[in-house]
């Protein structure tokens, strides 16, 4: 790499997260590549080198430097689920739910997921990209480079388009990265509450090969859940979306266990997520290959759920594990991945460095990102976020607090 335009940027401590691209599983979930007095040298838009102080002093001399100490260097957050682009926040169903009434109730009495359906299936494509806008901002501003978004408050082709649209505009716009998801497969809509097979149909026979044509979307996500979608749906939707090219991810075994993680596996899944309820031969299915485990620790959180998933079991048994915010207006509002690691380490058992890797590393591995994001080695894109503090642990130990300062994007500070 030419180092003829190197900056270097030194603080208390820098966490590579080493390892290449790809999960990192069992001990390698705990390597963060601690480097204590520690530097990153940048050259145009990635990384150069990372080390000590006195080590990228003395490689590059004449490099201007940028006093960070008192801060960690952590690789960019990426943030692999979220539901981004909607329309208004769902604060009556908050207060319903603040007074007892189960979120299922409130589903059945017109709330939930539908609310947003028909509330985004009435806004124009211009003001749902200036909704999501600052939603984004948001994001950066907690340390997030990354971040994956799905459709899903459409449920007609013409409006999952739509949306797909607005991500891909959010995504050309910047600085955060966009990887697009489509998730037709989210709710039956009410105008198909009685024929909910054709509304199946219609995702994989129509909306399916038209996301695929139009090249709006990487990923092919289905909500597998009791009440929602079955597996034989799940199979029928993923089915078109391998046969179109479109990337498989299933929201599976959140409340109850239907076999989501399994058919997770069957299909080469990029990730399951949320999986609180998922069985021993869902854990051992997910071990065994190379489809994410992806948790969703802020979704129970907020719903004020008790089971959570069994992190400590997956990763014990071999499984990767990546975090993230899933944030939503109805059942996870927060753009604060920090904030999901303080409730994985305190609920899931996760330590704060293995917190840090499921959303960094593994958070990239989950999107099956392969240029080195979420890491901060050689080669890797400079996506760096400086957090105020000398110890990492920190982050998620004073919880609800956003400690992120500062971010780089492709070299950039964007923040």
């Amino acid at each position: 790499m030419a180092t003829s335009h190197v900056t270097v940027l030194e603080a208390s401590q820098v966490l590579t997260c080493p390892g290449g691209a790809g999960p990192r599983r069992g001990k390698a979930m705990s390597d963060i590549g601690l480097i204590d007095d520690g530097a990153v040298a940048i050259a145009d838009g990635r990384v150069a080198a990372a080390g000590t102080r006195d080590e990228l002093r003395a490689r590059f001399p004449d490099a201007p430097r940028e006093d960070l100490r008192g801060h960690v260097l952590t690789p960019g957050l990426v943030d692999s689920h979220t539901h981004a682009v909607f329309g208004r926040y769902r604060l009556d169903e908050y207060e319903m739910r603040c007074a007892g009434v189960p979120y299922m109730e409130i589903a059945r009495q017109g709330g939930g997921i539908n609310a947003s359906v028909r509330d985004l299936r009435e806004r124009e494509e211009d003001e749902l990209v200036e909704l999501s806008r600052p939603r984004l901002r948001m994001l950066l501003e907690h340390g997030v480079t990354t971040v994956e978004i799905k459709s899903g408050y459409g449920l007609t082709l013409d409006d999952e388009l739509k949306m797909l649209r607005v991500i891909q505009r959010l995504g050309a716009e910047g600085p955060i990265d966009v990887v697009p998801t489509f998730l037709g497969a989210h709710s039956v809509p009410p105008e198909y509450r009685d024929r909910r097979d054709e509304y199946v149909s219609l995702v994989a026979d129509t909306m399916i090969p038209a996301v695929a044509d139009s090249g709006l979307a990487v990923f092919c996500d289905v909500f597998l859940e009791p009440g929602v979608f079955t597996p034989d749906e799940t199979r029928q939707v993923l089915h078109a979306a391998v046969e179109h090219g479109l990337c498989p991810r299933i929201h599976a075994d959140e409340f109850e266990s239907s076999g989501g993680a399994e058919l997770a596996v069957e299909y080469d899944a990029a990730s399951a997520d949320h999986l609180g309820a998922i069985s021993d031969a869902g854990i051992s299915a997910i071990a065994g290959s190379d489809t994410l485990a992806t948790l969703l620790p802020g979704t129970l959180f907020f719903l004020g759920k008790h089971n959570f998933p069994p992190a400590r079991r997956l990763i014990d048994a071999g499984a990767a594990v990546a975090l993230a915010s899933d944030f939503n207006p109805g059942s996870s509002p927060t753009v604060n991945l920090q904030l999901i690691m303080s409730i994985a380490c305190s609920r899931l058992g996760l330590s704060p460095a293995e917190a840090l890797v499921a959303c960094t590393a593994n958070g990239a591995a989950a999107l099956r990102l392969r240029d080195g994001q979420g890491t901060l080695e050689a080669e890797a894109p400079a996506d760096i976020v400086a957090f105020r503090g000398t110890d990492y642990r920190i982050i998620p130990y004073l919880y609800g607090v956003n400690h992120c300062v500062a971010v780089w994007k492709n070299g950039r500070r964007v923040h």
